[in-house]
């Protein structure tokens, strides 16, 4: 792989995302295409990773020879699920009720915040899985609130799979036709990742805001 080393290495600037890109090369050249599932498996543990780098690199290998197209697609498809089901699991551990009783004690948090939550995810739960599957940050959070409301394993899965598959396929595909020129795919993608990220940061702000308006007001209004 020592061409697809020089192409994901094109960049050349010594950011983090160079060495991301350079490690993922080295597994995929070690392990072949359980390498990229093993990268996109660790995107979905620590969101930092973005498969938005893994995923083109993929696509690359594959337009080497290094293994097939549907190879790629594949095994990257199986990390997503594998590190989904992960999170799962530990929101099926957590529980609505321990998430509930951590709230109370949380400063500005209520435990109806988590109570609502859950409510809303039995309600639409299907539709933020698969959705969530291709946004960024959600790709990976998204499977907690999926085990803390218990969704039947079986169909988290298959929403999973759907919506990962989707997501994969475009990003490994980008890579594949474009070769050497992959990082157009991480720049473009790096865009729609800041907006993501504008808009958590504006709501987490107005919450911030009405609770903190809401204790001032319950403050002055209560007994002294």
């Amino acid at each position: 792989m020592t061409d697809l080393f020089h192409a994901a290495s094109g960049s050349g600037d010594g950011s983090w995302l160079s060495a991301l890109a350079d490690w993922v090369v080295k597994l995929m050249d070690v392990i072949g295409p359980p390498g990229a599932a093993v990268a996109v498996g660790l995107d979905n543990l620590f969101p930092p990773i973005p498969s938005e780098v893994v995923l083109p690199l993929a696509g690359l290998a594959a337009s080497r020879g290094s293994f097939t197209l549907a190879e790629a697609i594949g095994w990257t498809t199986f990390g997503s699920v594998f590190g989904a089901y992960i999170l799962y699991v530990l929101g099926r551990v957590l529980g609505a009720d321990r998430l509930t009783r951590v709230a109370e004690k949380m400063p500005l948090m209520k435990g109806e915040d988590v109570t609502k939550t859950v409510a809303w995810f039995e309600r639409h739960g299907s539709v933020a899985v698969f959705f969530g599957r291709m946004v960024p940050l959600f790709r990976s959070l998204i499977s907690i609130p999926a085990g803390v409301s218990k969704m039947h394993w079986w169909k988290f899965g298959l929403l999973t799979t759907a919506g990962s598959l989707i997501w994969n396929s475009i990003f490994v595909l980008a890579g594949y036709f474009l070769g050497e020129n992959w990082h157009i795919v991480e720049e473009y993608a790096g865009v729609f990742q800041n907006i993501v990220i504008v808009i958590v940061v504006l709501l987490v702000a107005w919450f911030l805001f009405v609770r903190i308006r809401a204790a001032v007001r319950d403050r002055r209004s209560g007994p002294a």
